[in-house]
């Protein structure tokens, strides 16, 4: 759904019960179907228009395989992307690692489809008055799969491992700035203490699943983890074939071992898109768990498959030098966001499952986000004007990106628009690697090109977008964005514990960042997974994961 269509289906419930509202939720949660919603809709009497209204809103996916009886026993065959390097809990990052980090392993909570911290080895946390030191209670009568307890301390171990510099873990990426090596204690067996180095009232975000570096591990933990793949989570290796796959077998020391349906589970690597498809579609895999919108037009219309779209906070960024010419003046800048057709942009390069961009991280799905804010609309006469006034027309520049996913499409249309407002673009495509180089400044095309588009993976809170790639001092700031009021308002908005204050902030921000356009953000695109209809109570994020602790076969 588009900005717009969430605003009509926040109207059209407003207008509704509470057990209307419910029968809503359902629906979108994937738990009933379009047939018996409407069915059900009509029981209490909600009127055809308005059940139109919503199914119109909704679109045809849904977010969960759903409802129906499961039957106990069977292996499960997913499909997923080949992890891009070793899996080593402390430098997987990419999608693949931490698809197969999640089934041995466990977070201290989950971060589900709907943005909700669901409590897993962490029963529950809670600040102190201003968000700077933060309590978990944790879970007792969990195991490693080794048959080792796990106790508080080996939580705190696993964090401060992340938290040191001196062992490169990509979790720095998250706790620079908010948490440091050590400060991170365990009282007793059954506590959690986090001192932080400033408050932060998203801090249990960022020992979630949301950090996906940090599954818990033993405070005996060393290293070489391709040889054990330790861990408290409902699975535990039988085998591991680099390039290949994992098979699973059920851990038989799992604390919630009754919720587990399968006998067993294979992870199988596919390098693309389009052969996890084909297996899903020819059979020799029940699920995939990640497919781009752009190649997966077959799968959206099959009755035998079906598609989890996530709404997510993941997207591109188009970003520009303030630095550099001719993106030094903030006119130029803003005739960039005004010359993308972003509907068009969505239908034609996602086929439609995405959100629309307002050029700030603060993605449709962020509960903080000021949807009260003008969405950007595209005006090239309004463009070119702002071009002419800077004195830029004919200005030409670079942009550089890498050949994934619709990411040369969309340097396609970005250079389409720029050239009807008097900007001229070159397209510089490359692969990934010799676009990210070493990912440091003065060695990385991504850093230090003057223009160029990144993809962003999902985040259930927007703290590391509003930070690595925006701030003064941000590791990520490609625009080479320096801003001190930006800076301000988003120590303010971290710090914030109650939604009110974040929301306020929030606007603030987006309309600094519309104002200013360091970066266009020209949508947050949906996280698509798939199965077959024989399968149930599989639940994968927008980040990547896929939770297949209760998956099963139906009965």
């Amino acid at each position: 759904m588009d900005r717009s269509q969430h605003q009509r289906l926040d109207s059209i419930r407003r207008g509704q019960s509470e057990l209307d509202n419910h029968l809503i939720d359902e629906f979108l949660g994937g738990y009933i179907s379009r047939r018996e919603f409407v069915r059900k809709g009509t029981v209490l009497g909600l009127g055809l228009p308005t059940l139109g209204a919503i199914l119109a809103a909704c679109g045809s996916t849904t977010s969960s395989t759903g409802g129906g009886a499961l039957k106990k026993g069977g292996k499960m065959t997913v499909a997923i992307i080949t992890p891009s390097g070793a899996i080593d809990p402390l430098k997987v990052s990419d999608e693949g690692g931490l698809a197969v980090l999640g089934q041995a392993g466990e977070y201290l909570a989950f971060s589900d489809k709907d943005l909700k911290l669901v409590p897993v080895l962490a029963e529950s946390w809670q600040a102190n008055s201003d968000g700077s030191v933060w309590t978990f209670k944790i879970r007792q009568g969990v195991k490693f799969n080794d048959g080792t307890p796990m106790t508080a301390k080996d939580v705190a171990f696993t964090v401060n491992l992340h938290a040191d510099p001196a062992n490169g873990s990509n979790a720095r990426s998250v706790f620079k700035g908010v948490l440091s090596k050590g400060n991170t204690t365990a009282p007793d067996d059954t506590t959690v203490k986090f001192q932080l180095d400033a408050p932060n009232g998203n801090f249990p975000y960022l020992v979630s699943s949301d950090n996906y570096n940090l599954i818990i591990l033993p405070s005996s933990y060393t290293g070489g983890y391709e040889s054990s793949f330790i861990g408290t989570g409902p699975w535990k290796k039988t085998s591991f074939t680099t390039g290949q796959g994992v098979s699973y077998v059920q851990n038989p020391n799992y604390w919630d071992k009754s919720a587990l349906n399968l006998d067993s589970l294979d992870l199988k690597f596919y390098a693309d898109d389009q052969p996890r498809i084909l297996a899903l579609q020819g059979g020799t895999a029940d699920v995939i768990s990640q497919f781009s919108a752009s190649v997966g037009q077959a799968l959206l219309g099959n009755p035998n498959i079906t598609v989890l779209a996530l709404r997510s906070s993941a997207h591109r960024q188009i970003h520009m030098r303030t630095d550099k010419e001719p993106f030094t003046d903030k006119n130029v800048r803003q005739a960039m966001g005004l010359v993308l057709n972003r509907q068009q942009l969505v239908t034609q390069l996602l086929n439609g499952q995405s959100d629309l961009g307002n050029d700030s991280p603060f993605a449709p799905v962020f509960p903080s986000t000021d949807t009260s804010v003008a969405q950007r609309a595209q005006d090239v006469t309004q463009a070119k004007q702002l071009v002419t006034t800077a004195g830029k027309s004919g200005a030409t520049v670079r942009l550089d990106t890498w050949n994934g996913y619709e990411i040369p499409q969309l340097a396609q249309l970005v250079k389409a628009g720029a050239a009807q407002a008097g900007i001229n673009i070159t397209l510089n495509v490359t692969d990934a690697g010799t676009y990210y180089g070493d990912a440091v400044f003065g060695k990385s095309p991504w850093l230090d090109s003057v223009m160029g588009i990144t993809d962003y993976g999902h985040r259930g809170v927007p703290n590391v977008f509003l930070g690595a790639p925006l701030l003064s001092s941000g590791p990520w700031n490609s625009a080479h964005f320096k801003n001190t009021q930006y800076d301000d308002l988003v120590a303010k908005y971290v710090a914030a514990i109650d939604s009110a204050t974040q929301r306020n902030l929030a606007g603030q921000i987006e309309r600094l960042l519309l104002d200013q356009t360091p970066i266009i953000f020209p949508y947050f695109y949906k996280h698509m997974s798939a199965s077959k209809t024989t399968v149930g109570s599989i639940e994968p994020t927008a980040m990547g994961h896929i939770s297949l602790k209760t998956a099963g076969f139906k009965a």
